[in-house]
């Protein structure tokens, strides 16, 4: 939040944040002697627009799923045969993810939208997107959950509008990654 770049919100704002992240990570990977850095980008994550993976490339830092060849769904269907209890966590991508690009990134604004995802997730809707747009919001829920965001719609509204969101919309084309990239496409 200290590095204006990012605040900023322009379209390559997960840049700086990679940057930053990735040299904060090579230092105490050169302090532990540690060989590489790892991240844990896939397959998948080169379909969308990753501003980060220039960051990831100039530093250096690997990425040993997206080297094996592995896609998401790959992931999760190796991590169920293995048993693994996060095989089917739900992704979370950075809140600024959810602004606009060119909106300012502040705390506060951070705050509102991880408290309107976490009412969603806390009535039982497992992949969960607010999307920010000043005073409105696009819900997006996977697909076969949209019929029943509306059936819950005036427990959702009452909880958004005591957050400070003045409209309150569905995304009628449910969750996707990286939905706010489509105007850069």
């Amino acid at each position: 939040m200290l590095d204006k770049r990012f605040s900023a919100n322009p379209t390559n704002r997960c840049y700086y944040c990679k940057s930053e992240l990735f040299s904060r990570l090579q230092e105490l990977a050169k302090k532990e002697k540690l060989n590489f850095v790892i991240e844990g980008s896939n397959l998948t994550d080169k379909t969308d627009i990753r501003p980060g993976s220039l960051a990831k490339k100039e530093l250096k830092v690997r990425s040993p799923l997206q080297e094996a060849g592995l896609s998401k769904d790959e992931i999760r269907t190796l991590s169920k045969r293995l048993g693994l209890v996060t095989w089917d966590k739900p992704s979370l991508a950075c809140l600024s993810s959810r602004l606009p690009y060119g909106v300012k990134i502040t705390k506060p604004l951070l705050q509102r939208i991880e408290q309107a995802e976490a009412s969603l997730r806390k009535m039982g809707f497992k992949q969960v997107r607010v999307r920010h747009y000043n005073g409105l919001c696009r819900i997006e829920v996977f697909k076969h959950e949209i019929s029943r965001l509306v059936k819950e719609r005036e427990r959702i509204v009452e909880n958004f509008k005591r957050l400070g969101y003045r409209y309150v919309t569905i995304d009628l084309e449910g969750y996707r990654t990286g939905s706010l990239n489509e105007v850069l496409r």
